[in-house]
């Protein structure tokens, strides 16, 4: 075997989003305001219960981890219990695993950590469960809460936490941890090829690291193309020509546009309408035409958040737009 193929194979082996994962808190990118304060807990040793919330890939789990890692040194997954709260949504998983864990949590001021992902899966009951157990091991154990949505805890626990609102990571930081990577890993990418990389992560650094090794293994240079077909997102191009080509009343070449997106490109619905809202602002409207654009928009995707046929709802609102005077 060549030294080619076994750097090759190597790159295959490696996860690279668990191989550039951060370990300290000053190495994370994009959340330096909350990343400050996380610090100064640690240089206390005065760790509050935390809630961290935001979408995918900005940085929630890493940062646990790296609070961890700067706690305990090398011992830190001793101390460390993680839990996937969407995996075990019930109240046998507070009950059971998190009570053992911090029933032989020290004491005193050595406590653990319990890290709980995708906390806004939990049942009522199971967050009434877990308040009650935070209130009972608050001298063995703090809780850091990761979610996606806040608003699906209840007010008892998140009066008990330090709440850190994630943001989306900018465009400039996920391209600069993009271009290292690609830089460590000897992988030419152009500059359409990072670009493509961002619009299609929108903040989320772990799609854009995952995007980026998939495009590298599948061809020696990390262009455009490579990009948008291996991540399955449409190109912006196209998302506004269907547009374009609705507002314009030919219903049928949009829903031609359509089709190709889904069935040719194979782009989920739900993921043609998120690039339809965050495009929406770039179709050049007038204000009014942008706000019946986006109200268009959100009825579908509730629907089809709610079960109803990709397919139908963004050809009804394709027609909609096209019937629209």
């Amino acid at each position: 075997m060549s030294e080619a193929d076994t750097e090759s194979r190597a790159r295959r082996d490696e996860i690279w989003i668990e191989k550039y994962r951060p370990e300290t808190l000053d190495d994370i990118v994009g959340q330096e305001t909350i990343t400050e304060r996380l610090k100064s807990y640690v240089a206390r040793n005065d760790l509050p219960h935390l809630m961290f919330s935001g979408q995918a890939g900005i940085g929630k789990t890493t940062s646990a981890q790296a609070i961890a890692r700067e706690l305990y040194g090398e011992d830190w997954q001793e101390h460390f219990l993680e839990l996937n709260a969407s995996d075990q949504r019930g109240i046998d998983v507070v009950r059971d695993r998190i009570k053992n864990f911090a029933r032989s949590s020290f004491g005193g001021s050595n406590y653990r950590i319990i890290f709980l992902d995708e906390a806004d899966s939990l049942t009522s009951d199971a967050q009434s469960a877990l308040r009650r157990t935070m209130e009972e091991f608050s001298n063995n154990v703090r809780f850091i809460l990761s979610c996606n949505y806040s608003s699906q805890i209840i007010d008892p626990i998140q009066s008990r936490c330090a709440v850190f609102r994630f943001s989306p990571l900018s465009d400039d930081a996920v391209e600069e941890q993009v271009r290292i990577i690609a830089e460590n890993e000897d992988i030419e990418v152009t500059d359409d090829g990072v670009d493509a990389l961002v619009y299609a992560a929108s903040g989320d650094m772990r799609k854009a690291i995952n995007g980026l090794q998939a495009a590298a293994v599948t061809g020696e240079v990390v262009d455009e193309d490579a990009v948008y077909a291996i991540t399955s997102t449409a190109r912006p191009e196209e998302i506004k020509e269907m547009v374009t080509e609705a507002l314009e009343g030919d219903f049928l070449a949009a829903k031609a546009t359509l089709d190709e997106l889904l069935t040719d490109e194979g782009i989920a619905g739900g993921d043609v309408i998120d690039q339809l809202h965050r495009s929406v602002w770039e179709f050049d409207l007038d204000d009014r035409a942008a706000v019946k654009l986006l109200d268009r928009i959100g009825e579908a995707d509730y629907r089809i958040t709610e079960g109803a046929n990709e397919r139908i709802q963004l050809e009804a609102l394709l027609a909609s737009l096209a019937l629209d005077d």
